[in-house]
């Protein structure tokens, strides 16, 4: 199910693409828009993975230096069946994980200190589990796919302010038609491309609740670990820029930035309480 609503919600923005392109410019309009954005995301796709973990200064270990971590990441892997990820510690006391790299290949799993600290084993083997499901799933892909579309839509929303400053003298009704089309473009489709961006992120998050249930063997170990890294993490921020953050949230296991109300409209991820509800629900707790 949470694949079958990817799918909708990618036609839905790629069909709000090539309406605003046929409103700016034509389909020409809609595929300068796309390939511009394109490059800068494939940019990103490739090089993401290097730059997230420098952000946070994050250093690779070897299995003498982690045994635990390392051995439980190996058996997770081939449970999963999946290629070895290099293992990265954030030297953070916000309890978080995230999974990168553009494809199983060229992966890496980077966990916080401070998770290492609070979660037994059961706990932190949930944890992995998700995010070696992103992995397998090719989540990377999917939001860059989603990030493109969103950004073309967005250039196309500039196009459109330009376009709407140089027709502003017209008055005609096909040019005041055309302006009213133009305004709708520039407020409101920016905000329904991020909107339906954020419930793709969602959906990839259920699925890789889902997802890392299987491989772990136990939906509790992951609820439980959520439950512990959701009651900490609000008391201990990550010690980075606003900006980084903001960038970066939509990869770790649990937002790092608080909100509520219409934000969750925004929000990368669905609400705490109802993955652990879904995941209870999944081992049979109602």
């Amino acid at each position: 199910m949470n694949g079958l609503k990817t799918l909708i919600l990618l036609s839905v923005l790629t069909a709000l693409l090539i309406w605003a392109g046929d409103l700016i410019g034509g389909r020409n309009g809609a595929v300068v828009a796309l390939v511009f954005a394109g490059f800068m995301n494939f940019f990103a796709y490739w090089f993401s993975d290097r730059m997230v973990l420098a952000m946070y200064g994050a250093r690779e270990v070897k299995p003498e230096e982690e045994p635990r971590l390392f051995h439980m990441v190996r058996s997770l892997s081939e449970r999963a069946g999946l290629p070895m990820p290099k293992v990265y510690i954030i030297p953070q006391d916000n309890p978080n994980a995230f999974a990168t790299g553009r494809n199983p290949r060229h992966a890496a799993v980077a966990v916080t200190t401070g998770l290492l600290r609070i979660l037994n084993d059961e706990e932190l083997s949930g944890v992995l589990a998700h995010e070696l499901a992103h992995i397998k799933h090719r989540d990377i892909l999917i939001s860059t796919i989603s990030a493109t579309i969103a950004g073309a839509i967005s250039y196309l929303a500039y196009m459109a302010q330009w376009a709407a400053f140089f027709g502003m003298g017209r008055s005609n009704d096909r040019d005041n038609g055309n302006l009213i089309g133009l305004l709708f473009m520039i407020i409101v489709a920016p905000i329904a491309a991020m909107i339906i961006q954020m419930a793709i992120s969602r959906a990839r998050e259920y699925a890789a609740d889902d997802g890392g249930a299987e491989i772990s063997g136990n939906p509790l170990y992951l609820a439980n670990a959520l439950r512990k890294i959701g009651m900490a993490a609000g008391r201990i921020p990550l010690r980075v820029n606003e900006a980084t953050a903001e960038a970066t949230a939509h990869m770790f296991i649990v937002n790092p930035l608080r909100g509520g109300g219409l934000i969750n409209l925004f929000s990368t991820h669905p609400p705490l309480e109802e993955r652990i509800k879904r995941l209870e629900a999944k081992a049979g707790i109602r």
